[in-house]
């Protein structure tokens, strides 16, 4: 297995590979709409491609991904954030390494581009995930919540 760049020409392999990332996230509360989504990823997989923000698994073929960045806000900051975007690896290749490998890839090259720590979310409901990030060091730093609207309650009660 090796992490490498992706080139252009592994665009749609990525796609269908975050496509079966984000269908997954939907067990665990997602509210991105995975196939639907697959021509707004594919753009935005190019402009991480073009821009190094992405890295592949492959053995031969790709078996997983990583997209990351540098955090570029406005606020002043006493560190310099790097925010891992996507982490996935095929089901059938999990618990192998691949994910440790293709995370250290992402910080190494956050680091390398002056990142001090690195960010990045986890859906509550997913803890094989909330797991595998805190075994290499991460901790809580932001809890996001959210509730349905009125709206919402209101539709899913018939009303």
């Amino acid at each position: 297995m090796e992490v490498e760049r992706p080139s252009v020409a592994d665009l749609d392999a990525l796609a269908d590979l975050w496509v079966d990332l984000a269908d997954g996230q939907r067990s665990f509360g997602s509210h991105l709409r995975a196939d639907a989504n697959r021509d707004a990823v594919r753009e935005s997989l190019s402009r991480r491609i073009v821009a190094g923000g992405c890295l592949v698994a492959r053995d031969p073929e790709p078996i997983g991904f990583v997209t990351f960045y540098p955090e570029s806000e406005t606020y002043d900051r006493d560190r310099s954030r790097g925010i891992v975007e996507n982490l996935y690896v095929i089901p059938e290749r999990r618990g192998e390494g691949v994910g440790t490998a293709l995370l250290r890839a992402a910080e190494s090259a956050l680091a390398d581009g002056g990142a001090d720590v690195v960010a990045l979310e986890v859906l509550a409901g997913n803890e094989r995930a909330r797991e595998f990030y805190a075994a290499r060091g991460y901790d809580a730093h932001r809890v996001e919540l959210e509730r349905p609207t009125e709206r919402e309650t209101d539709t899913s009660e018939g009303g």
